[in-house]
């Protein structure tokens, strides 16, 4: 359904606009916007449930607002820790920007929320409540992570966005409540400000860093170490990193579900 109401449009821009960057972020509008509108349409028709965004976890309150926030900020100041660490062995070094970095900075903060609340409405809202419908908690986990990461493709990132699936499935875990929905009744949720947030803050980082050129790598190590394609994240220390952010995720869930239960 939504590959009909999303080809008629998106295919044409190809020959009317130039500019592919351009292209892109329409053509992703008109998807997430069709999208959200089919999500509504699928509660009320299939689950008899008239607010399915709110079941998956996308609200506007000051608590959504604070995890969105906290989560950003984790992931901003883990990858630039990421890069400090590296720095420090002296497998990159520092340099001075050559365009500006505040036009940077915010760019980037908007690329990233773009990024974040679209993909994670889509794997931590749609998928993960699918898959919670008729699978087992531990299947859920893998299946939503290994999803994520094909469809980014099969790539030499592909481990670590396998720990980012398994990550942001953890952050959604870990903020729960049981609630009353409009007309929804009773029911256990968890919201997606904290993976929204760590999934942006996580973009952002890797944002300022590479189109702000403020690194270069000495290739005193191989690739696989400091990260294939730039990416940190995609090497044995963005494992490592990715690892730690793992366990301090599945951590807090447990916490917060033993608090929960007693």
């Amino acid at each position: 359904m939504l590959l009909l109401l999303w080809a008629p449009i998106a295919l044409p821009l190809y020959s009317v606009v130039k500019d592919s960057n351009t292209v892109n972020i329409v053509r992703l509008l008109v998807l997430y916007v069709e999208f959200i509108l089919l999500v509504r349409l699928w509660g009320r028709w299939v689950y008899r449930q008239s607010n399915l965004l709110w079941v998956y976890g996308l609200e506007f309150s000051r608590r959504f607002g604070l995890e969105l926030l906290a989560g950003l900020l984790i992931g901003l100041f883990s990858l630039l820790a990421l890069f400090v660490t590296q720095g420090s062995f002296g497998w990159l070094v520092w340099q001075m920007p050559t365009i500006a970095l505040l036009r940077v900075i915010l760019e980037g903060l908007l690329v990233a929320l773009g990024i974040g609340f679209a993909e994670e409405l889509l794997f931590r809202g749609w998928l993960l409540d699918e898959l919670q419908r008729d699978y087992r908690a531990n299947v859920v986990l893998w299946a939503d992570a290994t999803v994520f990461a094909l469809v980014h493709g099969f790539r030499p990132q592909f481990p670590a966005l396998l720990l980012l699936g398994l990550t942001l499935v953890w952050a959604k875990r870990s903020r729960w409540d049981t609630a009353v929905g409009p007309r929804d009744g009773n029911q256990r949720r968890d919201r997606l400000g904290l993976p929204m947030g760590l999934h942006a803050g996580l973009v952002w980082g890797y944002y300022i860093v590479n189109v702000g050129q403020l690194v270069s790598y000495s290739q005193q190590v191989p690739l696989w170490i400091t990260g294939f394609d730039r990416n940190p994240l995609a090497g044995a220390m963005g494992l490592l990193f990715l690892s730690a952010l793992l366990i301090g995720m599945w951590q807090f869930a447990s916490n917060v579900r033993v608090a929960g239960r007693s």
